[in-house]
């Protein structure tokens, strides 16, 4: 039997879309409980220091009404840890996060950072939040961030998703692959994220043990097309038949 995955639904560019006219619509809670509706798993947000796309008032309105879980998306900061910690959501995922980028380049480095992770794990933990840190597909950041004991790895799959060359792709591939086993292996729960999309999903929500994808852009975009409801039930199929190839 196949083993079940599940689609969370990063509703960030919904946001986007409002604070480019500073509107009150699109609403990212409407589209949390469309996306909810649709078959989606949980809903991921990350609340940027910048702010420039979901603010703090949705962060609290979603907490109080989603339905499934929330996957807050944050920087290790003092800040976003005091909020985090005050709100409590189900879970938090522990990203990069730099003023000038487009959107999140790569995985935490676990290792240089150990120390001041270990401390943002530990209060968050505490708090009654299931941590996970979005690395990449290495050996020592998974080891670095079994050493942390958290519940949760979720692999960048970006360079795999951003590959034009064939055989880069499939070596990839391989590296997620690899990290996934890796990970069982260190006794954490694996999911993945970052750049995939209605083309490529499948060979990654294949992998045997990854648990969860996480996917916000392409969904979103194809919704302009096509409807909210019908990107996430395309997607939630795409992942689906994928355990079943």
């Amino acid at each position: 039997m196949a083993q079940f995955i599940q689609l969370g639904v990063n509703i960030d560019h919904v946001a986007t879309l409002r604070q480019a006219r500073g509107t009150r619509y699109p609403d990212p809670v409407e589209a949390a409980r469309l996306a909810e509706n649709a078959g989606a798993d949980s809903i991921t947000v990350h609340l940027r220091e910048d702010r420039r796309h979901i603010q703090e008032r949705d962060v609290r309105l979603l907490h109080s009404v989603l339905q499934t879980r929330m996957n807050l998306e944050m920087a290790a900061s003092n800040e976003m840890l005091k909020f985090a910690c005050e709100l409590q959501p189900q879970d938090c995922c522990l990203v990069p996060e730099h003023r000038q980028e487009l959107t999140t380049e790569g995985g935490l480095d676990v290792c240089v950072q150990h120390k001041s992770l270990a401390s943002v794990c530990a209060q968050l933990m505490d708090a009654g939040v299931r941590v996970a840190l979005f690395i990449d597909p290495d050996q020592e950041q998974i080891e670095a961030a079994a050493s942390l004991r958290v519940s949760v790895v979720e692999l960048h799959a970006g360079r795999y998703a951003d590959a034009t060359d064939s055989r880069v792709q499939a070596e990839e591939l391989h590296r997620l692959r690899e990290a996934t086993q890796l990970a069982l292996q260190r006794r954490l729960e694996v999911h993945a994220g970052h750049g995939l999309h209605y083309h490529n999903v499948i060979p990654v929500a294949a992998i045997p043990g990854v648990t969860e994808l996480n996917i916000g852009h392409a969904i979103v975009s194809r919704a302009l097309m096509v409807g909210l409801t019908t990107a996430v039930m395309e997607m939630k199929q795409l992942v689906r038949d994928a355990r079943s190839l």
